[in-house]
């Protein structure tokens, strides 16, 4: 394909945007080279958690990074093609990028990337959704654009979703070298990086919701007091197989999930917690309608409208995360 010159400030613009996409702990495990007009995504191994053993989550997160920045190029007038994996020398290079420009941008368009900039990881308890079955079609047909599955789990199990929560922080609370990186990632050290104070759960504020990941609790007066209980709709990303390819593809999907979430008016709380144990997962699987391995949960629900956005979660610098010559020099 030929090699259609972009400028170096759209590009910066939109990894920029890019990196807004959620991560593990925060922890923005990405880096971009942008040189000869080709923009290139390769992780970041030393932002790699030592409890994420084969980088899973890593990857599932350079995945939504790479979606937002789709999604961020069409908005400023880009097709990407993406070259996924396209060195297996190198398995730190997720994603070659080249642009073509298109015709025009559409008003959907817009709306997917202005979601970026709304989207925030909600953890308190949300209301339950109305008119949900003309979302979830919608919503659907989003995730599976890279084969990946998307499935609601009923009502009805959100129990076992909840055992399966116990079963992962059961088996992770005497892990230490989980609960010293837990509590790294939520220290107030860095402005930058990180879970700020403010995005943390009290407990009881937890307990309204069951299935979260268990932080370390700040002390606060409790919020959304108006909504006892969780009525989220919870949502699995599944893939056919568990390999490096099947964790990008699930964090693309999972951007493109919340995305639609967000143009909906939802709020949204990507949950990973339930996969990373073994024993958590089979239960997740056992609970699925077809034969899949789980990769991410997200909760979606209503929150009040009179609610106050909180302001977006610090990111890198960009000079951090881009290089506009050679990786790593």
């Amino acid at each position: 394909m030929p090699t259609i010159a972009v400028e170096t400030k759209v590009i910066e613009d939109a990894v920029r945007t890019a990196c807004r996409a959620p991560s593990l702990h925060n922890s923005q495990p990405w880096q971009w080279l942008f040189n000869g007009g080709q923009l290139r995504l390769f992780l970041d191994p030393s932002r790699v958690m030592d409890t994420d053993h084969s980088a899973r989550e890593a990857l599932i997160s350079c995945g939504a990074a790479l979606d937002h920045l789709r999604v961020a190029m069409a908005a400023a007038g880009w097709q990407s093609h993406i070259d996924r994996f396209p060195n297996p020398n190198s398995p730190s290079h997720l994603a070659s990028i080249e642009f073509m420009p298109t015709e025009f941008v559409t008003e959907r368009d817009r709306r997917l990337a202005g979601a970026i900039g709304v989207r925030r990881t909600d953890r308190l308890p949300f209301s339950a959704v109305t008119e949900w079955q003309s979302i979830e079609a919608v919503v659907a047909s989003s995730a599976n654009r890279q084969a990946v599955h998307l499935e609601v789990i009923a009502d009805d199990l959100h129990p076992r979703l909840k055992e399966a929560a116990q079963i992962a922080e059961s088996f992770r609370s005497y892990d230490t070298r989980y609960q010293n990186e837990l509590c790294w990632w939520t220290a107030p050290f860095e402005s930058w990086q990180g879970i700020p104070y403010s995005a943390l759960v009290s407990a009881a504020e937890g307990n309204r919701v069951g299935i979260g990941r268990v932080f370390p609790a700040p002390h606060r007066p409790e919020r959304r007091l108006e909504i006892p209980e969780d009525h989220a709709k919870v949502l699995l990303l599944s893939t056919d197989d568990d390999t490096r390819a099947d964790a990008l593809a699930a964090g693309e999907a999972l951007s493109a999930t919340l995305l639609e979430c967000t143009m909906a008016g939802l709020a949204t709380c990507p949950i990973t917690h339930l996969t990373e144990v073994d024993a958590a997962r089979d239960l997740i699987r056992s609970l699925m309608d077809y034969d899949a391995v789980p990769q991410v949960l997200i909760r979606a629900g209503a929150v009040p409208v009179t609610e106050k956005v909180p302001p977006p979660t610090p990111r890198r610098l960009l000079s951090e995360v881009l290089r506009l010559r050679g990786y790593g020099e």
